[in-house]
């Protein structure tokens, strides 16, 4: 069972590394929101994990055997993630499901049958990042190469 998320430190993405200001406490260190695990990570947190993940969305699907399950695919850098949204939390976060183009998913870690799984708790609408990336000043503010502003 997972501890308080109050009692669990901002923690890298990396497993066994904190940061030295860190108070050392019991429980899981992987990420906490704002903070995203990869999908190339994805291997690294134990089953039932609280982790938070982001990415374009490149596919939904909503089957009609599947009882009102929606099915999200996200990639980012480094892969895809798997993200299963049940009903209850679809009406929650209808919006971003539906018109999000980048999202980002805190959920549990699910494996079975050799394929991981983020079971949606929260979903967040992350689009508007999108346009950072086609500023004349690029992302972060940084003129593009060759240019002084």
């Amino acid at each position: 069972m997972l501890t308080n998320p109050q009692s669990v430190p901002q923690s890298d993405p990396l497993p066994g590394r904190r940061a030295a200001s860190a108070p050392r406490r019991s429980g899981p260190v992987w990420p906490r929101p704002p903070a995203c695990l990869r999908a190339c990570d994805l291997g690294l947190p134990p089953e039932g994990a609280r982790v938070a993940v982001a990415g374009l969305v490149i596919l939904r699907q909503r089957p009609g055997t599947a009882k009102g399950v929606i099915f999200v695919t996200l990639e980012d850098e480094t892969g895809v993630v798997n993200v299963i949204v049940w009903r209850k939390i679809y009406e929650r976060f209808r919006r971003a499901v539906i018109a999000g183009r980048m999202l980002r998913v805190t959920g549990r870690m699910q494996r079975a049958h050799s394929v991981t799984h983020v079971i949606a708790e929260e979903i967040e609408d992350i689009s508007a990042l999108l346009d950072l990336l086609v500023r004349p000043e690029g992302p972060a503010g940084f003129a593009p190469e060759g240019e002084m502003r």
